[in-house]
């Protein structure tokens, strides 16, 4: 058995790759260079002799080319521009500006109100109460801490609260309501009542609500939109609260109960009904029969008008007597005879207004309307009253 070993194959180097192959090789299988001749030593790869003619080989690895092409397109492309932009055809580029981002307004959570809520309260079934001897609806009314006025609403009952022994009554009892809730701010109305000044007021026997109103200075229309009532009619024991800042005159501190029955009316006595004066007459006196005792506030109002005079001549005049006599200030001047119209009315005063005159009204129906005539002196000048 042999023991040789093999021979070794002698090799060349690439010299554009440095990859070794074979000696006889004519090209290298990796670069493809070519080699000058089987056997011999490579030449360098930047030179080298070829051709018939003797014109050097200029030889170029893949990188150095790849580096002359993109010297070449650099300077052709430069050359191009500066070529263009002499001849003014070349146009900057607009810029576009860049989108500014808005501010994104940041939202504060809205805190949530709490809304309220009510809690029930126990509502209590009416009662009934057998009337006994000697009860009326005030005694009723303070033993089971009611309003007269709630009796009333509940039997159906007149405004006098007309009751009788063994009448089964129904007495109702408080219905209880929850309390709102409190504002930081009132309204126009709430402060309105929070500021107005008012009195609770009990009605006495003999009160009417229109008595109530006129000694209080305030309108009885006032009176029933405070209180939320529907009719005038009172009763006694009644609690009524009275505004005074809807106040639309003075109210009098003597003010006597209301009249009832009325006073009648007032019967005429003298002059007769179409009596004539003469000039030689400076006054008239008018007469009537008393209707009763006047008390402190109340008087006899007396209201002449001149006719015939056509500027309004009247006068109005409160007495406490029984006559009247009429002034000079009323008596014509022209020369003419004047028919004068008088009536006789009972009143009360009752306070005073914003300017200070007194406020009055009727106690009772006016009396029956009368006439004189009155022939005057004639190249005066009329008097005013």
């Amino acid at each position: 058995m042999s023991t040789d070993k093999p021979r070794s194959t002698p090799t060349k180097v690439c010299p554009s790759c440095g990859t070794r192959v074979s000696e006889s090789a004519p090209r290298c299988l990796v670069c493809g260079h070519q080699f000058t001749g089987a056997g011999r030593k490579a030449t360098p790869a930047s030179v080298t002799s070829g051709g018939p003619g003797g014109v050097p080989e200029l030889r170029l690895s893949i990188p150095i080319a790849i580096g002359l092409l993109a010297s070449f397109l650099i300077v052709g492309g430069a050359l191009t521009f500066a070529a263009l932009a002499g001849t003014g055809r070349v146009t900057q580029p607009t810029p576009i500006p860049s989108a500014s981002v808005s501010p994104t307004a940041t939202l504060s959570p809205t805190p949530e109100t709490p809304t309220p809520t009510s809690t029930m309260q126990p509502t209590y079934t009416p009662l009934a109460y057998s009337v006994q001897a000697g009860d009326d609806c005030s005694r009723i009314a303070a033993i089971f801490d009611i309003l007269n006025q709630d009796i009333i609403l509940a039997n159906s009952l007149n405004a006098n609260c007309d009751i009788f022994q063994n009448q089964i009554l129904v007495i109702p009892q408080p219905t209880f309501t929850p309390t709102p809730v409190a504002t930081a701010t009132l309204g126009e109305a709430e402060a309105t009542i929070a500021a107005c000044e008012t009195e609770d007021y009990v009605v006495q026997e003999g009160d009417s609500l229109s008595l109530i109103a006129v000694s209080r200075g305030v309108p009885i229309e006032a009176i029933l939109e405070w209180n939320r009532l529907t009719t005038d009619s009172v009763f006694i024991g009644q609690r009524i609260t009275i505004p005074f800042c809807m106040q639309t005159f003075v109210g009098g501190a003597t003010v006597t109960p209301t009249l009832a029955p009325p006073y009648p009316a007032a019967e005429l006595l003298l002059p007769a009904d179409g009596e004539p004066f003469d000039s030689s007459n400076d006054t008239i006196s008018l007469q009537w029969a008393s209707v009763g005792t006047l008390r402190n506030n109340e008087f006899y109002q007396v209201t002449v008008i001149d006719i015939t005079g056509g500027q309004n001549r009247h006068i109005i005049d409160e007495v406490k007597d029984t006559s009247f006599i009429v002034p000079t200030s009323l008596r014509p001047t022209d020369g003419r005879p004047h028919v004068y119209r008088w009536s006789v009315v009972t009143v009360a005063q009752i306070g005073v207004d914003a300017e200070g005159l007194p406020v009055y009204v009727t106690g009772g129906p006016a009396s029956e309307t009368r006439v004189f005539i009155w022939t005057g002196t004639s190249g005066g000048a009329t008097q005013t009253p």
